[in-house]
């Protein structure tokens, strides 16, 4: 089950994230998300744990809980597929190519 918590302080480390989590069962892995530039933490991360079952038990005890100073939030994690943009499955972008019009009369004429 792979599990987000968010609304971490910059002071949570993965050790941090892997302790609280394993106190509800096994760990597979912690990814602390970190900003590539500053290499600081950008305040959220992901989990995963193997059993299920173990995973609801982690969001439903941690969820709301203090951590360094922070009441994080934790729940199930939606895969990278389901999350969207503000405007939709490509942020508003616009496909480009095919089809009359995308020549924009540029010596063509279909």
């Amino acid at each position: 089950m792979n599990i987000y918590a968010g609304n971490l302080s910059d002071q949570v480390t993965e050790e941090d994230l892997q302790s609280a989590f394993e106190s509800y069962g096994n760990v597979n892995s912690v990814n602390l998300i970190k900003d590539r530039f500053s290499g600081e933490s950008r305040g959220f991360g992901f989990i995963e744990m193997p059993v299920k079952e173990e995973g609801i038990a982690a969001i439903k005890g941690l969820d709301g809980s203090d951590m360094k100073g922070k009441n994080i939030r934790v729940n199930e994690a939606l895969p990278k597929d389901n999350k969207k943009g503000k405007y939709g499955s490509n942020s508003g972008r616009r496909s480009g190519g095919g089809g009359r019009g995308g020549d924009r009369g540029h010596g063509k004429r279909w």
